[in-house]
């Protein structure tokens, strides 16, 4: 999976998609200067759990 979103002024690329969950993983500077972070499953940094309640303020980000 390739897919990116923001939420608020934070981006996260998706890691998995559920019925009613997106996991995600946050890309912070530190990801975008070395990709390695971003290798997974499993990954180096904390991947995130979104349900259903906050698909409203998920806004997709187009990926270069």
């Amino acid at each position: 999976m390739n897919s990116h979103f923001q939420i608020s002024d934070r981006e996260f690329r998706v890691t998995d998609i559920g019925t009613r969950t997106i996991i995600a993983v946050r890309i912070t500077e530190k990801e975008k200067a070395d990709p390695s972070w971003l290798n997974g499953p499993p990954y180096a940094i904390a991947e995130l759990v979104f349900d259903e309640d906050d698909f409203e303020a998920i806004e997709p980000v187009p990926v270069d």
